[in-house]
């Protein structure tokens, strides 16, 4: 794919404070990709500067090849959704669509139609005149993405617009926001810190900490090979082991040697180990890889979630087995499902 947006070595100091330390992105056209991380990481002042909302302290800003840092919001081929959707309240549904092509002064007929179309994209034909307090929270939300629509950006920039959601809500319109993005074949940029809405809807997560970048991948590659702690830790649940890679295809940890896939380390190198928690399964004694005791178990709907105090440490287990409480039990896993990663600082 083409890439159309570059940010380059871009910093921002607030104050003497560096928020943003050197941001170094390829965004794609017609790419889903999203900022994701914990609040004050940079996210939100990285889609800003995009926008033009926020001047950058150093480095560049391409679109297209051509650097639009100079560039006014209304200049950029860009439209926004805010967390705060900004609808004015005293326009109806059409109105509010419409408003960005009436300061263009195009032709009546043709907003109407723009309009229409818009509506039915977002699954609002028929809203034209409702008010926008008799607007569900979704419902206002799909307004302001018409609103951004309609101006047939190349890019649109949301940022966490569905926060004020409830949770049945929002999951919903994770999926909608998807396949929108996919009908219109724009490009979104998204921020969030929910991780499970990165994972919904992203062709590409970025990880973001302290103002800079962790990990960029498609989301099964961030969850199943995150390259150090932070990311292992704040994507998915997680049991983390400091361990040794005694060398390629051999890491050893908890005082036992094991088989892996992982390789390209040095030997006899401290690492980091990731071992999920639906990966690991509970077998009984003796016909497993470690052996421990059943210390808490808690039914989470779809699945157990259950604790096994053993030897070295607690590991967390996902599981649709119930196992009593007090049980002696063994843990066993593969070697694909041993994730060896550089330690933080060392990569």
């Amino acid at each position: 794919m083409k890439k159309l947006i570059q940010l380059k070595n871009l910093t921002k100091e607030y104050g003497g404070q560096v928020v943003l330390k050197g941001i170094n992105l390829d965004i794609h056209e017609n790419e889903f990709l999203t900022l994701l991380g914990p609040s004050g990481c940079g996210k939100t002042t990285t889609l800003r500067i995009i926008g033009g909302f926020e001047e950058k302290s150093g480095g560049d800003v391409l679109f297209d090849d051509v650097d639009i840092s100079s560039l006014p919001p209304y200049k950029r081929e860009i439209n926004t959704v805010f967390q705060k959707y900004a609808l004015f309240p005293h326009m109806n549904v059409f109105q509010n669509i419409a408003f960005g092509l009436n300061l263009k002064k195009i032709d009546h007929s043709i907003v109407e139609q723009k309009v229409t179309k818009t509506l039915k994209l977002v699954g609002l034909s028929g809203f034209e005149k409702r008010a926008i307090d008799q607007l569900s929270g979704g419902q206002q939300q799909r307004v302001a993405i018409a609103r951004a629509l309609i101006n047939e950006p190349k890019v649109l920039l949301l940022d966490e617009p569905l926060g004020a959601l409830d949770l049945k809500l929002r999951k919903e319109m994770q999926l909608e926001l998807k396949k929108i993005q996919k009908e219109v074949g724009i490009t979104f940029i998204y921020v969030t810190h929910d991780q499970e809405e990165a994972l919904t809807m992203s062709d590409t997560i970025v990880i973001m900490n302290d103002g800079m970048i962790q990990q960029i991948g498609s989301p099964t590659d961030i969850y199943n090979e995150p390259e150090n702690r932070f990311v292992a830790q704040f994507i998915g649940d997680s049991n983390i082991v400091e361990g040794v890679m005694l060398k390629d295809y051999l890491v050893k940890f908890d005082g036992q040697e094991f088989d892996c896939v992982d390789y390209g380390f040095d030997d006899n190198e401290e690492v980091d180990v990731v071992l999920r928690p639906e990966d690991l399964d509970i077998v009984e004694l003796g016909q497993g890889k470690m052996s421990g005791e059943v210390e808490t178990i808690i039914f989470k709907g779809v699945h157990y979630e259950i604790t096994v105090r053993c030897e070295n440490r607690h590991y967390l287990i996902h599981t649709t087995d119930y196992v009593e409480v007090g049980k002696k039990v063994d843990l066993n896993f593969y070697p694909e499902d041993i994730h060896v990663m550089y330690k933080m600082g060392t990569y």
